[in-house]
């Protein structure tokens, strides 16, 4: 059977050679919707592969996998690598590891310099950006594996937490012990992260279910900089919460720092609980309650799964998306 070429692509689709090279390559500036739709159809159709992922595609395997966080500065990535590491060893594979910072370019850059090199399959904490790019990766039939996030279609095997349901174990601890007042910290929602989006609607749709008021001023989600000026704000206002629920790690960090300048006693002054544990906030001055992810267990089904579609034939046309669940880590801020 001959090749397919990029040509055949364009021929099929009814445009330019350059524009099907702009729309592998993420280029889709000025292009239609229309030329998309296109073009997509003609490489599904043609089961066109670009040529640096059919180069990879043939050669040995070499027993490498590449790992891209979206952002490694939370505790839950580093335990997830350290996990997928374990699991990896064991099965006598070796990582790359990048860090997105939650930039799709950045992104799509790592993967092809791991695919460049030749890597086996990926785990990505995906951003969302490149949608389009993992599409074409899927119609190649290379091995990803998706961790925390979901993306607009079921391409590859998703594995996250039940993040609503999390929130609805913090708003039941809060209001157990006597809060009604209740706010929600989280780092920004700008970029739709799933995480995020889930956590403020499970905590939305707790509080409703508890017939506790939901102020809209008091669901601070704001890029990390700016969380502790706007938790200022609130606080100085006549009208603020007993207590917050911070829905990562990070925003954690930025509610303690704010708590610590006003010189509030937890949980005397306000009530803390967070998603996400640390061994710091087991031996801060006020242990902090905690929902825990189930980190080295996602990291170590991750490599399993990766390494399971790295020695199948095919890749199953959908995927559906395995939920973890939390665990409350009871301390005293509450």
């Amino acid at each position: 059977m001959r090749k397919v070429t990029m040509l055949d692509v364009a021929e099929k689709s009814g445009v330019s050679k350059s524009t099907v090279s702009q729309y592998i390559n993420n280029r889709f500036e000025y292009m239609a919707p229309a030329t998309k739709i296109r073009i997509e159809e003609a490489i599904k159709e043609l089961g066109y592969i670009p040529n640096y992922v059919a180069k990879s595609l043939k050669q040995k395997k070499t027993g490498t996998i590449g790992v891209i966080v979206a952002n490694i500065l939370h505790v839950f990535s580093t335990e997830i690598i350290r996990a997928i590491e374990d699991e990896c060893e064991c099965n006598g594979f070796h990582l790359f590891v990048c860090n997105a910072d939650d930039q799709p370019e950045k992104e799509r850059a790592y993967i092809d310099m791991l695919i460049a090199k030749q890597v086996d399959g990926l785990i990505i904490f995906p951003t969302n950006g490149n949608q389009e790019y993992y599409k074409q990766l899927k119609n190649a039939q290379f091995p990803i594996v998706f961790v925390d996030r979901l993306i607009d279609q079921p391409l590859y095997p998703t594995l996250l937490l039940d993040n609503e349901s999390a929130s609805h174990i913090a708003v039941e601890e809060l209001s157990k012990k006597g809060h009604k007042k209740i706010g929600l910290v989280s780092t920004s929602i700008a970029k739709k992260v799933t995480p995020r989006l889930e956590r403020i609607s499970g905590f939305k749709s707790a509080m409703e279910e508890r017939a506790l008021d939901v102020d809209p001023e008091w669901i601070v989600a704001d890029e990390r900089q700016v969380l502790t000026e706007r938790l200022q704000k609130l606080w100085d206002s006549n009208n603020h919460p007993d207590a917050f629920f911070a829905t990562n790690d990070l925003a954690l960090i930025e509610l303690l720092k704010f708590i610590r300048k006003n010189k509030l006693s937890i949980p005397e002054d306000v009530g803390v609980i967070a998603i996400d544990d640390s061994p710091f906030l087991e031996i801060a001055t006020t242990p902090v309650s905690v929902i825990k992810q189930p980190t080295f267990s996602i990291g170590k089904d991750a490599a399993q799964t990766l390494l399971s579609l790295i020695s199948s034939t095919s890749l199953d046309a959908v995927y559906e998306a395995k939920r973890y669940a939390p665990e409350l880590v009871a301390r005293e801020s509450i």
